[in-house]
This record gives structure tokens, sequence and C-alpha cells, in this order.
């Protein structure tokens, strides 16, 4: 028998840490086994295709390999023939700037990126924490065209033509591909995106590599992908969902990815969908999953996979939990969902994107 023959069962993902130059050297309170670290991590990949899974089935295999194994059960019935994991979600723990950088649509990477798996990387982020101050940055001020953009590189002075963003703990901002932008420093991220790893740097600060070479620009590309003149509307507006006894928001929705973000201190129960797998982020707290026959404990830092087939998950909460859940939406039907409880496009434009 097949490890994806048995029951679908909830599973934890361990993550994969990542070192980054603007990266931290403590990720606690998530990781509080990562401090006092030799050398800055700046990401931990959370669903990455070599995270190995920590539980049930497939225990000890790597997501990306028990993805090719997973039958409509566990991946959802829409998921199917999908080949490769859809989404990559990952906490980020910038101490500098990231570089400012755009990121290309599916159009342009399955045309000039396919050695780098051919797709684009539209994204959003979750602040999980901020300290006073915090900013991000994201799309271009209007009227700003190439040939500004390219003479502010050449003064390092392109920060100011970008649009500035204060980040509160809490906030969620939608980045399309095309979107030039970058994250500050004193805040963590959980990002959710378009499984792509796909950047192209237009600034970085001057800063160098382990070598001491300056960090390689992608400034054509970059300006291939570019929208200019494009209206961004990144930080959305997080919609309330009914809920029994927990606080429930979509936070942002696009044919890639819809993420809600749960808060709960009592025991509550949610229902899977047989269209489409989930993933459970733990940011706060500490407590028990339970279903039928099984049962697990879960603390903050960790993500979950929960089949598509498996019907009802408790989370039994021991303090007072948060959660992001994220999935692949069937996004007419989760518009058209919305509308029906009496949602309008004025209250839907901020939150789900086409």
């Amino acid at each position: 028998m097949t490890a994806s023959s048995l029951k679908p069962e909830p599973f934890r993902i361990e993550p994969v840490f990542s070192p980054r130059i603007w990266g931290a050297k403590s990720l606690a309170p998530l990781f509080p086994e990562k401090t006092n670290l030799a050398e800055p991590l700046g990401e931990a990949w959370l669903t990455g295709v070599d995270c190995k899974i920590a539980s049930g089935p497939f225990s000890g295999k790597t997501l990306g390999a028990a993805w090719r194994e997973m039958s409509a059960d566990w991946r959802g019935t829409r998921l199917t023939s999908v080949q490769d994991f859809p989404l990559l979600v990952k906490f980020i723990f910038p101490t500098e700037k990231l570089s400012i950088q755009v990121h290309p649509d599916d159009a342009y990477a399955s045309q000039h990126e396919r050695a780098a798996g051919g797709r684009g990387k539209t994204e959003m982020w979750h602040a999980v924490s901020a300290e006073p101050g915090a900013s991000v940055m994201i799309g271009l001020a209007p009227r700003v065209d190439a040939k500004k953009l390219l003479a502010a590189i050449e003064t390092k002075t392109p920060e100011d033509l970008l649009v500035h963003w204060r980040v509160q703990p809490g906030d969620s901002f939608f980045v399309p591909a095309g979107t030039p932008h970058t994250i500050g420093p004193n805040m963590v991220i959980c990002e959710v995106q378009e499984y792509s790893d796909l950047t192209y740097r237009v600034y970085d600060y001057g800063r160098a590599d382990a070598s001491g070479k300056p960090r390689e620009l992608h400034v054509q590309k970059a300006l291939d992908v570019i929208e200019f003149g494009r209206t961004v509307h990144a930080k959305t507006s997080r919609i309330h969902l009914p809920a029994d006894g927990f606080q429930k928001y979509l936070l942002a929705a696009c044919p890639y990815f819809a993420t809600e973000r749960w808060k709960e201190s009592a025991p509550m129960e949610s229902q899977s969908n047989p269209e489409h797998f989930d993933l459970f982020v733990i940011l706060t707290g500490n407590g028990d999953l339970a279903w039928g026959g099984g049962s697990a404990k879960y603390h903050d830092g960790e993500c979950w996979l929960v089949p598509a087939s498996l019907g009802k998950l408790a989370l039994n909460p021991k303090e007072p939990t948060k959660v992001l859940r994220t999935y692949v939406p069937d996004l007419p039907k989760l518009r058209a969902g919305l509308e029906q409880r009496g949602f309008s496009w004025q209250d839907l434009e901020k939150t789900v994107f086409d």
C-alpha cells in the first residue's frame, strides 16, 4: 500500500532556513532555537519543495516528492493535474532593507525563464510583527517612467520614486507581478506567493556578496516587466467572514492564492474543501489539532497541510492562537460567494484581485 492510498490526515512541514545578507541572527520568538546565529538568516521557507514532512504517511519525504504521490483526496479535485506544488509560504526576517526588486508575470517567465521554472511571482505580505516606524515600499509614484527610474538608479535615489507604506502588526499588502517593491527592517513578514523564486534586482544599496563583489542587478529585465503607470492598491482591506466562535478575515485573494487570518481562544471546528488542500500557518499560540481518528500538538512557527478530503478539523487552543489559512481558490466562485453575502465591488476591490 502506498502512502497516498492511506486515509488522508494533516501533516506538519519542517522549514528550511535561508541565509540572507539583510537577515537576522535571532528568529525568536517564532523559532526560539534559532538565536545567537553565526550568520544572519533572512527567510524560513515553510513549503519549499525540499522541506521535509515531519508527520503522517509521507513523513521523511520532501514536500516535492510527496506532492507527486498525492491523489485528489490530498490535493483536491481542482489540483489533480497541477504538476508542481503551487504555493510558497515563508517567514521573512529583515534587519536591513531588501533590494528594490520586481518579479515577472507568468507570460514573461514562461517565455524568458523556462530554465528557472517558467512561472511568475505574485505575492502578498502579512505583518506578523512590526516595530514603530516600520515601512515597506510598493509601487511607483504617478508619472514615473523608465527614463526617470534609470536616472534615479544612477543617482542612487530610486526610493524617491516608490510609494512608502507604514506597517503595523496585522497589516497585509498585495504585490502583483510587475510591481517594484522592497521590505524594510524591524518587522517579521509572512509571505504567500506563487511558487517561484524569480527576482530582478533594480537597486541594492551598494551591497556586496560574501566574496566582496557587488550583488548582481537585473535592470534590463526589470524594465521589461515593470508595469509603469499602474496604480497599486497595495495595502489590503480585510473582509470579515462569518465564523462560529472565532474571528475570521479574508486578507487577500487572487487567482494564485487566498489567505485568511483566524484568531481563536476557545475550541473551534473547520471543514476542509474537497476542491483544494489548505495550509495552516501558526503565527502565535499552541494547542491541539484533532480530526477523525487522529490528533497532534501545534506550536507557533509551524506549517500544516490539511488534505482536501479530511472533513472536520478541530483546533483546541491552550493559548490564544492566530493562524493564517491559505489555499488555491476558484476566484470567480469565491467572489460570487462574497457578493451573495452582500459585499459590493467597492468592498472587494482592495481585497480580491483578478
